[in-house]
């Protein structure tokens, strides 16, 4: 059978794809001759380029096929490289154009499963429908509304920490193994109490299920599920804990531009303030650390000088190389010292020999020898534990380090859902790193920053490509950028997708010519009356919905 799954954008492929495909793999098998997965992508406005290399890294998927390819394979069913297909299968809608699998099931003679969020199009030729929430039922035509099923947000399953039955990573052999088993165990028990309903579990799922691996983070973070609301930080102790702030300024330079430096000027003000915070950015898999670095450097970003903000500069750290090369180093000097301890029992041996021919006296003598701290017993090779073990994955810590010496580390695992858990809040930009916040109940300040008017250049449709026509480009994004902000605080538009769930502001989104101090107060309030990250964090959890998403649609694509 083959599964064929169509995708478009890096939210898409990163937050859907990958627990859809996790699941499938998980009740079909993994014998690829019974059961194939490919992906296609179509183009998407927000692609990075690299969303098929995501696809194709995760290890359910069989072939992927990059957007540039698409409209050939949609037109004519010839992929770039003329792959076959099984007589059986289904084609499965996550993100794009519903009208794609439309075209392409019919063509192939597949069941068509589409998941929506918002709306169902296509009812006469979709076999099933997969919707977020239930409201979705009564807004489809009645005579189809046997196809629609409501599976919930693929994006709670996240939250959650786990997609099927195998958790977050899946079975032994995966990414889950990272760690002791006992924290495998421990998650596990968290997964069936989330089932049984346990509202206490649901609320701290984000702090209680995740350790942030020390390979990166040598001194632990606070987590909030190891204290009570009342005991977190408060005017009175808040010198004893250590605070992780996250920062997720974007992955494209139409938000990087202004949001990076933007995001480390706040980090200063609030380390000013509260030095034992720690700072890090999730660096997207879209994304390589050189290009975010360059964001931050006043010779690639002259907005920063222009807007006074912060500058930094990157830092790469081996540091389990460089800790291998000292013990290898040690290692060597022991050997050495060895060597030259059996050299010296050679020569007692040798000239044992000879005082053994010169008489009985010489003998005493030996015996004597032979019995002191020198003895050839002591002189044998280093003892085992003395050996140099093999050398680990070398491991690079990298981190950006502003003229004030604020140390912002980089997060470069994905998805990093186990870190952004335990950040006592985020500072991000708007798109689908704001449901992945919310799905994991983290507080969120979401920044739109419009100091300058024509650096916003991304947006969707026709105002995106006007903005980014050559030589009219930068003053149709001004034109188009200040009619938008115009509209934005007339309407009070919302941004963030928790904010669009709940149809009101849960998290505040802070929009037009922002100040870092402003934004970095706010965060310390937040800090100072943890009672108010506590209601936040409540009203996320009850607006994200439930998980299984991808398991109740894994079985719509399934069933026959």
């Amino acid at each position: 059978m083959d599964i064929l799954i169509l995708s478009n954008g890096p939210g898409e492929v990163t937050t859907w794809v990958k627990p859809v495909v996790k699941v499938l793999r998980q009740k079909l098998g993994d014998n690829r001759s019974l059961v194939r997965i490919s992906v296609v992508l179509s183009p998407c406005t927000h692609a990075t380029g690299k969303e098929a290399d995501i696809a194709l890294s995760y290890p359910e998927v069989d072939r992927v096929q990059s957007p540039e390819h698409f409209f050939r394979f949609l037109l004519w069913g010839v992929t770039a490289d003329n792959w076959d297909w099984h007589d059986k299968g289904v084609v499965v809608f996550l993100g794009g154009d519903q009208i794609f699998p439309v075209i392409i099931g019919s063509r192939l003679g597949y069941r068509k499963v589409v998941y929506a969020e918002w709306e169902t199009r296509w009812h006469r030729w979709i076999d099933k429908f997969g919707v977020m929430k239930s409201e979705m039922l009564t807004k489809a035509p009645r005579k189809y509304s046997h196809k629609l099923a409501v599976v919930g947000d693929l994006m709670a399953d996240v939250g959650m920490g786990r997609w099927g039955d195998g958790g977050v990573w899946g079975d032994k052999g995966d990414k889950g193994d990272k760690g002791d088993k006992g924290d495998k165990g421990d998650k596990e028990d968290k997964g069936d109490k989330e089932d049984k309903g346990d509202k206490k579990d649901l609320k701290d799922m984000h702090t209680l299920q995740f350790p942030i691996p020390n390979s990166q983070f040598p001194i632990p973070f606070a987590q909030h599920g190891e204290q009570s609301e009342a005991k977190q930080p408060t005017t009175n102790n808040k010198q004893q804990t250590t605070i992780l702030i996250g920062l997720l300024p974007g992955s494209k330079s139409a938000k990087l531009t202004q949001g990076l430096p933007l995001s480390l000027a706040i980090a200063e003000y609030i380390h000013s303030k509260l030095p034992q915070t720690r700072f890090v950015i999730p660096v997207a898999p879209t994304l390589d650390i050189d290009t975010l670095a360059s964001f931050a450097a006043p010779q690639q970003n002259p907005l920063i000088r222009q807007l006074g903000w912060t500058e930094a500069k990157l830092v790469k750290e081996c540091r389990r190389q460089e800790a291998e090369g000292r013990r290898q180093e040690a290692g060597g000097r022991r050997q050495e010292a060895g060597g030259r301890r059996q050299e010296a029992g050679g020569r007692r041996q040798k000239a044992g020999g000879r005082r053994q021919k010169a008489g009985g006296r010489v003998e005493e003598n030996e015996a004597s020898i032979n019995s002191s701290p020198s003895s050839l017993s002591s002189l044998s090779p280093p003892s085992p534990h003395l050996r140099v073990p093999a050398s680990p994955r070398p491991h690079v810590s990298s981190h950006l380090k502003t003229p004030t010496g604020l140390r912002v580390e980089l997060w470069q695992e994905f998805p990093a859902h186990e870190l952004l858990s335990q950040c006592r809040l985020c500072l991000t930009t708007i798109g689908a790193n704001t449901a992945e916040l919310g799905s994991l109940g983290v507080p969120m300040i979401v920044l739109l920053p419009a100091n300058q008017i024509d650096a916003m250049r991304a947006w969707d449709g026709l105002p995106g490509l006007l903005a980014n026509l050559p030589g009219v480009g930068t003053s149709l994004a001004k034109l188009i950028n200040w009619v938008m902000l115009q509209l934005v605080l007339r309407y009070k538009h919302l941004f963030a997708w928790p904010n669009i769930w709940a149809k009101e502001e849960i998290v505040p989104e802070l929009v037009g010519n922002l100040q870092p101090q402003e934004v970095a107060e706010l965060a310390l309030d937040w800090i100072e009356h943890p009672e108010k990250l506590a209601e936040i964090r409540d009203r996320l959890c009850k607006v994200r919905g439930k998980p299984g998403a991808a398991e109740k649609l894994a079985e719509l694509i399934i069933d026959n």
